[in-house]
Parts: structure tokens; C-alpha cells; sequence
């Protein structure tokens, strides 16, 4: 298959192949994340061929993580982010500590290099914020204390996630001069404020004008978006960042949940994007080069996680049932964590073969933990009638 195909037929093919095995996935009560990553393994340079334009594969990805950043950044109103740093933040500092040692002594073990053995220990410390959501019924997230510590808990992590994503970006500048790195430092600061004045004098009233109008309010949000994204990268920070900092900005507006509700299928879409081109770009022709190391990291995250959160949450004074079902929804590793080992591909701190490593021990997490949360826990999709919840 030709590598200059058309958006068009691009976009046939992902959403024709997701159609048909989030059908498959449906009837078989597995999660439509999964079916997304097993399209993009099939579709893509490693698979059948048929969409293996890195270029297409990689903006795609690139697209579904700013929605993803943007959304998160709304939902980070300061009277939330209060509580949840008052009530989770010792639990969230000491797993992702407790997280961090073990992904760092596990590639230590298998003689990889101090730089890689940071960032495993990096990618380790994050759940998934999709994955917990996507599986959280709808009365648990909003009216229950099980999605009230799962909410807490994926907010601070992200946070942590934004933090280590913005060292990366100022690592990856490290070939260029001292005065470059300087200005990725300072922009960081500069866009903040840029983003704050503007949302409180020009867009803020904007909104305020025209609010019963809901298409022009859904357009200057997505163009609001975007426009921060496009900053962010002139002022040789990430397109994550901008669009990131522009959710933070726009959260104190009355109208951000609603916002943030009527984004959400436009989200979605992207994020098929993203998990396609996760499938995409694993090299798994090479994974028997890796996969006992895969394996083994996958394996002890997937059984350090659920343990190290109910611990935590039990010390802290939760109910045990409560405690061990929020420790295996976060089970776990992040899309974040994906985010993050890109960027240290990029900035050369970690080798390729390392990256597939890492990229694999993701993937088998995410795999492994939505069949186990759908096998014993109310979800949308669970294994039984007597689970499911929506």
C-alpha cells in the first residue's frame, strides 16, 4: 500500500476497522481502547500496511493527546484541585515514589543504562486517566466515593505527568544553545500569563456575549485550543503544554463544564487517533527481542499497583473493598506514560530498543487491566449483566 494516501481514505479505514472490532470487543465485554490498539497493530507499517505514512500515524496521536490536555486542564478548577491536594496528596506522592523505585529496579536488573532506568521509573509512577474514566460507571463518577478517590488521585498524577512532560521539553532543546534553553524556560511562565489575561479580558466576555449560542461557543473553544497549542510550539515549548495551559485558563470560566461536556465526542474521536497510532507505531516484530523485560515490568505494575494503593487507602482510613477496587482500576500504566517515553526517544535519553521495551510494558497494562476491571467490576462493559452499569 502506497505511503501518500489521503486523509480521506485514512480516516475510512480507521473508523470502518474500529466499527468492526469495537462490535467484536462490545460482544465480547472487552474495552473499545483496546480494539483502537489492536487496529492500529493490524493496520499499521508493522501490520497489513495499509496506513503506514508515519507522518499521517504521528499527527494523529499528536492531535488526540492536545484534546486530551485541553480537557484535563478544564476540569482543574482551583476549588478541586484544593481538595484533591489536601485529601490524596501523601497517597499520591508515596505510590508514585514506591512506583518510581520499582520501575527503576527492574531495569536496573536487566543492565539497562542510568538515563533508561529513570525514565522506566518515570513511566511507571502514572495510571491511566482514560482507562479509569472510560470503565467508571457514570453514578460512581459523579455520585460515589470510589470515582471521588479515582478522580483525586488521576488529577494529581497528571499534574506530575505535565510536570515531567515540560523537563523533557526542556531536555530535548539540550543540542541547541544556553540561550534557547533559557527561552523554553522562560516561555513556559510567559504563556501562562498570556493565556490568563487573555481568557479574563477578551475571551471570557466573548463567551459571556454570546452563550446561549452553543455552536459558537463549541467553535471558539476548539479554536481557543488550538490557537494556545500553535503558541506553545513558537515559543519552542510542546503543543501539549499550550493546549494544557489553555484548559487551566479557561477552567475558571462559569461555562467550563459545559464546555468541557460538549468537547468530549470530539475528544473521543481523537482519541481512537491516538490509540490507533499507539498500535501503529509498536514495533512488535522485534518484540521477542524484549519481551521477557516487558513482561516482567507489566507483570509486577499490574500486581504492585492494585496492592500499594490499598495499602495506602486503608492506612488512610477507606473501607478495604473500596480500597482494593480503586487500587485495580488504577492498575495501570498512563497514555502519559507513553507521552513521556517519546519525548525521551526524542531527546536521545533513551535507546530505541528501551523504547520498545517501555512502549510494550504500557500496552500489556493497559490490555491486562481492562479485562481484569471488566471481569469483577461494575463498568459500561462488564462480563456480566449483574457488573454492568452505565
Amino acid at each position: 500500500m502506497s505511503a501518500d494516501l489521503n486523509i480521506t481514505y485514512v480516516m475510512f479505514l480507521i473508523f470502518s476497522g474500529t466499527a468492526v472490532l469495537s462490535t467484536f470487543a462490545l460482544f465480547t465485554r472487552q474495552s473499545l481502547l483496546i480494539a483502537y490498539i489492536a487496529l492500529g497493530a493490524l493496520f499499521g507499517p508493522y501490520g497489513l500496511k495499509f496506513v503506514n505514512n508515519p507522518i499521517i500515524i504521528q499527527q494523529s496521536g499528536d492531535i488526540g493527546i492536545i484534546f486530551l490536555l485541553f480537557l484535563l486542564g478544564l476540569n482543574l478548577q482551583p476549588q478541586n484541585l484544593l481538595h484533591s491536594l489536601r485529601k490524596m496528596s501523601v497517597i499520591t506522592v508515596v505510590s508514585s515514589v514506591l512506583f518510581f523505585a520499582i520501575g527503576f529496579a527492574v531495569a536496573h536488573f536487566f543492565n539497562y543504562t542510568l538515563n533508561e532506568c529513570f525514565i522506566m521509573g518515570v513511566i511507571t509512577m502514572f495510571s491511566s486517566t482514560i482507562i479509569g474514566i472510560k470503565l467508571l460507571p457514570t453514578t460512581m463518577l459523579h455520585h460515589q466515593h470510589t470515582g471521588e478517590l479515582m478522580i483525586s488521585i488521576l488529577l494529581l498524577q497528571d499534574i506530575v505527568a505535565i510536570v515531567v512532560i515540560f523537563a523533557l521539553e526542556v531536555l530535548n532543546k539540550k543540542t541547541n544553545a544556553t540561550s534557547h534553553l533559557w527561552v523554553t524556560i522562560l516561555g513556559f511562565p510567559v504563556l501562562f500569563l498570556t493565556a490568563y489575561f487573555f481568557e479574563r479580558f477578551i475571551l471570557s466576555k466573548l463567551i459571556a456575549r454570546f452563550d446561549k449560542i452553543h455552536e459558537y461557543i463549541f467553535i471558539v473553544s476548539i479554536g481557543w485550543c488550538l490557537c494556545m497549542a500553535e503558541l506553545s510550539h513558537a515559543m519552542g515549548l510542546s503543543q501539549e503544554i499550550g493546549a494544557f495551559i489553555g484548559g487551566v485558563a479557561l477552567a475558571t470560566n462559569p461555562i467550563a463544564f459545559y464546555i468541557a461536556e460538549s468537547l468530549k465526542p470530539l475528544r473521543d474521536f481523537f482519541l481512537v487517533l491516538f490509540f490507533f497510532a499507539v498500535g501503529a507505531t509498536f514495533n512488535f516484530h522485534n518484540f521477542n527481542l524484549f519481551a521477557v523485560h516487558a513482561f516482567v515490568l507489566a507483570g509486577l505494575m499490574l500486581t504492585a499497583k492494585p496492592l500499594i494503593f490499598r495499602w495506602l487507602l486503608v492506612r488512610s482510613g477507606e473501607v478495604s473493598t473500596v480500597s482494593g477496587e480503586v487500587g485495580v482500576r488504577l492498575g495501570q500504566m498512563s497514555e502519559f506514560s507513553l507521552l513521556v517515553i517519546y519525548m525521551a526517544l526524542a531527546a536521545k535519553l533513551i535507546s530505541l530498543q528501551a523504547s520498545n521495551m517501555a512502549q510494550a510494558a504500557v500496552i500489556i497494562t493497559f490490555i491486562v487491566s481492562c479485562y481484569w476491571t471488566v471481569m469483577n467490576y461494575p463498568t459500561p462493559l462488564a462480563a456480566s449483566d449483574k457488573l454492568r452499569r452505565d
